[in-house]
């Protein structure tokens, strides 16, 4: 297996590094009356999509030479490299649809997993002027307006859960069946995976998944929750893993501190 100290902070601040001059990228797209594509899952794709993952390819391979990198817009186009034990998952713009409404609630997120799980994550949220990180062991930040802080989950308040749901995706049904039973105080939506730092941050207590996802548009969140004593559990209560044949995810709830 290639050897890469996750721990370091110098491999840290070279994903910020990366991730934010993807979203640098991302910006100058979104200032312009860019066009909209379609991929043959029906997903929408842009020139941001594609400019960005190009950033942080050439970044990665500079970084971690030989550490594979699963991209999504790279596997959309059937480049799918041989994963083993240590492998990259990156999504250079999650939330392409909040992209093209310009809510400013999209993502770039790139996560190192090791073993199945998400070891290292960033997440820049460029419009909101947020960035999110973990690493497993060592901690989770945001660095945001006020500066760079530590963040954790929290534990669940007396009053009940904060359920955070997709903004573009969802099933109410399956959502009110899977809170029935439970002491719900609020809930609220989000875009990308904005949900899964909300968790980490402690503004939320869980965020329920009960539809399609890929591998990449979730693994850098959940390492920054991981990273903030959360955990992603699927609907049997098994932590979710990645490098699954077709990096498809099951439903699943990321928990900040699971019930």
């Amino acid at each position: 297996m290639k050897q890469v100290d996750w721990k370091s902070p110098a491999l840290l601040a070279g994903v910020e590094r990366i991730a934010r001059e993807a979203a640098e990228v991302v910006m100058q797209v979104y200032a312009t009356d860019f066009k909209v594509a379609g991929k043959d899952d029906k997903s929408p794709v842009t020139e941001a999509d594609v400019r960005a993952e190009a950033v942080i390819l050439r970044g990665l391979a500079a970084l971690a030479p030989g550490v594979p990198v699963v991209a999504e817009e790279s596997v959309a186009a059937g480049r799918v490299p041989a994963i083993a034990d240590l492998f990259w998952l990156v999504d250079p713009l999650d939330g392409t649809k909040e992209f093209i409404s310009r809510n400013g609630e999209f993502t770039v997120n790139i996560a190192l997993v090791e073993q199945g799980r998400p070891v290292l994550g960033v997440v820049v949220a460029p419009a909101l002027a947020r960035l999110y990180c973990g690493v497993t062991g060592v901690g989770a930040w945001l660095d945001d307006a006020d500066g760079r802080r530590p963040v954790a989950t929290r534990s669940v308040p007396p009053a009940g859960l904060t359920v955070v749901a997709s903004r573009s995706h969802g099933d109410a049904t399956a959502l009110q069946a899977f809170l029935a039973g439970r002491r719900v105080a609020a809930q609220t939506n989000a875009g990308s995976s904005l949900k899964l730092c909300l968790v980490a941050a402690g503004q939320a207590d869980v965020y329920p998944r009960l539809g399609r996802t890929m591998e990449w548009d979730i693994a850098a969140g959940h390492g920054v929750l991981a990273a903030a004593g959360g955990k992603v559990l699927d609907l049997h209560g098994q932590p979710l893993r990645y490098g699954k044949p077709g990096f498809e995810n099951p439903h699943f709830a990321a928990w900040g501190r699971a019930e």
